[in-house]
């Protein structure tokens, strides 16, 4: 896991980094939509490679949820928008290589936005707005925030959830609340387990089947 940094590349983070074979991937889809006044109020899905086990319309509310929660204890303005692309283990790669320089795929990389290091996002762009068919939602002048991007390797998050026995809908939400705590700061490398009691936490009011695991 990379730590939070200047600039975007340093400011990419993940959990872990499996070798595993690439895949290739189709024209992209999936627009922007409205959302919940608590959390974002633009969050941006993209599922380009049209993967059946990412059910966006399920994913959403979800996503709703949990970016509510995340963003909770922060002082206004609340962000305004998020980014999430679920992705193959080859673009995963190429990403990893780009902005960690780590040449091999990981399961999710997350980028904070200019909440949480202001001089960093207006000094260099987000890996989003390199990703040409990335339609990461418009910030207009004097918005809120940009909460962050998330990119999630479809293909290594199915072998975790199998690896691990649960649902291939679970993983991808363990995933994206990592990225949202990331998003908002957290750096479990740094905080002498102060994300990792976040998550928890979090995981247990939010994801199905957390509850046993971390309420004993």
């Amino acid at each position: 896991m990379a730590r939070a940094a200047s600039d975007a590349a340093e400011r990419a983070h993940s959990i872990h980094q499996p070798d595993v074979p690439t895949v290739s991937e189709p024209p992209p889809s999936a627009p922007a939509e409205p959302d919940s006044p608590d959390g974002p109020s633009e969050i941006s899905l993209q599922n380009p490679n049209r993967y059946a086990d990412v059910q966006l319309r399920q994913l959403r509310p979800w996503l709703r949820r949990a970016a509510a929660a995340v963003v909770a204890p922060l002082a206004p303005p609340r962000p305004r928008t998020l980014a999430v692309r679920f992705v193959s283990d080859r673009e995963m790669r190429r990403l990893n290589h780009t902005f960690r320089a780590k040449d091999r795929p990981t399961d999710v990389l997350s980028f904070p936005g200019d909440r949480v290091d202001p001089a960093a996002a207006a000094a260099q762009p987000l890996p989003m707005a390199a990703i040409d068919d990335f339609p990461r939602p418009d910030l207009d002048a004097g918005d809120a925030a940009h909460l962050g991007d998330i990119v999630i390797a479809v293909p290594t998050a199915r072998r975790q959830a199998e690896a691990a026995g649960h649902a291939v809908e679970r993983e991808l939400q363990q995933l994206m609340l990592h990225g949202l705590l990331h998003c908002v700061g957290f750096d479990h490398e740094t905080d002498d387990g102060r994300m990792g009691r976040r998550e928890q936490t979090l995981r247990a009011t939010l994801i199905a089947g957390d509850e046993a695991v971390h309420r004993g």
